[in-house]
């Protein structure tokens, strides 16, 4: 698919990675509509990037049907859409709360599942579109300390997987790309700064332009780093050794008990 002239909803867009894929995708020539829960950052993003901007709380499932509403009444069309909204959290998973759970859980997941289901029937009555899921290393591999999260992503990738079997010969294509360390606000808002010296936190920019070129492609997946592959084909091929691995060089995270935070 090439991106020029396409519609473009990209989420989360107002900070971090999705501001960047948004300025990335205009680049490219999409007609960009970028989303966000705060609507003033979405009107300074879109007046930033000469383009459409839609508000909403993905969390809320009666949100999500006026986020496309909102999305198709610029264009009367969604082309590409970008899963990118997502949330981090790091604590042991005994101190989380119900309330972080279920947080993660439905932004994470169950909000990419029922968008992409409110935007994928007029892709496959037009018969053509693309849907891209932003992942993480994290549902490939697992982390300590973001036992949630690292599930949330992992559920992501095997819908992603069912979803491109299932639209096999529609013309609706389905890609994911899984960063690993983005240079974004991501790590102080979940709670603990990234301190590992590998993998190397990569720009926002670059990441954004990988997703782009993932989609002009036509490939499946794309890896934010190639060595990154070598971890999940461990876990398979060598559970033992991927275990002793992960427990080595893994953040240093363990339940202690006490009440959740």
């Amino acid at each position: 698919m090439q991106l020029s002239g396409s519609v473009a909803l990209v989420t989360g867009a107002t900070g971090g990675l999705g501001a960047a894929i948004a300025a990335a995708f205009a680049g490219a020539g999409a007609r960009v509509i970028v989303h966000g829960r705060d609507p003033r950052r979405a009107a300074r993003l879109a007046a930033q990037l000469d383009c459409d901007h839609v508000t909403g709380d993905l969390r809320d499932e009666p949100s999500i049907g006026s986020i496309v509403l909102q999305a198709n009444a610029f264009h009367d069309r969604i082309d590409v859409l970008v899963n990118n909204a997502g949330i981090g959290h790091h604590s042991p998973f005994d101190r989380m709360t119900q309330a972080a759970i279920d947080d993660l859980v439905a932004t994470n997941l169950t909000a990419p599942v029922l968008l992409t289901r409110a935007v994928l029937p007029g892709m496959l009555q037009r018969g053509a579109g693309h849907v891209a899921f932003v992942s993480s290393i994290a549902g490939r591999t697992a982390v300590p300390g973001e036992a949630v999260y690292s599930a949330t992503k992992a559920g992501l990738d095997a819908f992603a997987d069912a979803l491109r079997l299932e639209a096999a010969g529609t013309g609706v294509e389905v890609s994911t790309l899984v960063p690993a360390v983005v240079e974004t606000g991501f790590f102080a808002t979940r709670g603990a700064p990234y301190t590992r010296s590998r993998p190397k936190p990569r720009p926002a920019n670059d990441v954004a332009r990988q997703l782009v070129s993932l989609i002009e492609s036509g490939r499946p997946e794309r890896f934010s780093e190639r060595g990154l592959r070598v971890a999940p084909v461990l876990r398979a091929a060598w559970p033992a050794a991927y275990n002793a691995m992960a427990g080595r060089w893994g953040e240093r995270t363990r339940l202690r008990g006490g009440d959740p935070e």
